[in-house]
């Protein structure tokens, strides 16, 4: 498996900066936010910006393998609205290809507590990629929708109905298990058991939780609200994700590509040691593991 760098790790970062951590810590390629205002991320359309990013991941033989947009807007019953946040999307596409990226992360649309009308959102969220994911085809990218809660697709159950619906080669599971585990859904288990064929891509980051029995909650999409957390961030290995097992997991379930290190340095610096130390350690520990796992392997 290549291991990647994610640039929410690096919020007081230039994307070429970030570039050069990742080499630095010892990965091998990066996910690139693609956001605009953001230091560490590309700009909506910037086709400038985006070929400086490419120059520096050549630079650094670090290519740049996915792009994570934050549009949310693609299940929105607003016509005017849809079909910007289509665009949005196109660009994002449109981007990765010109980066040489094969993936780009999809929120599945805005789901909140209170909100109403799943039905139309839901046909709206289907049309969306749909729509996109033809195009996402043509452009050798595919679409990895997100176990992200604030969104439609807050479970793997709801994930993996959602890409089974569109059942379209390019749309595909981005798996988290973190997310699941602090919102009290799926463990991995159950999470593989509805959606390990799916699985497209993977975010790799641990937690602890200040308070098990809190019940989840979030009223942003991106982030937990500091009030809000019951969980505190922490490097791969060193909190309650089994990661050793699910790396095992994923390797029986024929998924052995990349592993995006997402340490949320952007969100929760006060949990983590600086970038540079984050993803040295981060990478460090994945790499144990997966030799642990080929000794095993190959021992049988």
């Amino acid at each position: 498996m290549r291991l990647a760098g994610h640039t929410l790790g690096t919020p007081n970062h230039t994307v070429p900066q970030a570039l050069s951590l990742f080499r630095a810590a010892g990965l091998d390629a990066a996910e690139v936010i693609y956001q605009d205002e953001y230091k560490s991320g590309l700009p909506l359309g910037d086709r400038h910006s985006a070929m400086e990013a490419l120059k520096a991941a050549e630079g650094e033989d670090i290519p740049i393998v996915g792009l994570t947009p934050y549009t949310t807007a693609i299940n929105s019953l607003d016509d005017t609205e849809w079909h910007k946040a289509i665009d949005e999307f196109r660009g994002a596409i449109e981007t990765a290809h010109l980066l040489g990226a094969d993936r780009v992360r999809v929120y599945a649309g805005s789901w909140h507590p209170g909100d109403t009308d799943h039905g139309a959102r839901w046909g709206q969220l289907r049309k969306a990629l749909e729509t996109l994911a033809p195009e996402a085809q043509q452009a050798g990218v595919r679409l990895c929708v997100e176990n992200h809660f604030g969104t439609m697709t807050q479970t793997a159950a709801e994930t993996a109905a959602l890409v089974r619906e569109i059942a379209q080669p390019s749309v595909r599971v981005l798996y988290d298990q973190a997310n699941l585990t602090f919102t009290h859904d799926e463990n991995y288990e159950e999470a593989f058991a509805v959606q390990g064929d799916l699985i497209g891509h993977v975010h790799v980051k641990d937690l602890v939780f200040t308070n098990p029995n809190a019940a989840f909650r979030a009223t942003e999409t991106a982030r937990v609200n500091a009030s809000e957390r019951a969980v505190r961030s922490r490097v791969v290995g060193s909190g309650v994700v089994p990661w050793a097992e699910i790396l095992g997991a994923l390797l029986q379930n024929g998924y052995d590509d990349v592993l995006s290190i997402e340490l949320e340095y952007r969100w929760h610096p006060q949990d983590l040691p600086a970038p540079e130390d984050g993803f040295k350690e981060s990478a460090s520990v994945l790499r144990s593991m997966l030799t642990d796992l080929a000794k095993v392997r190959n021992a049988r």
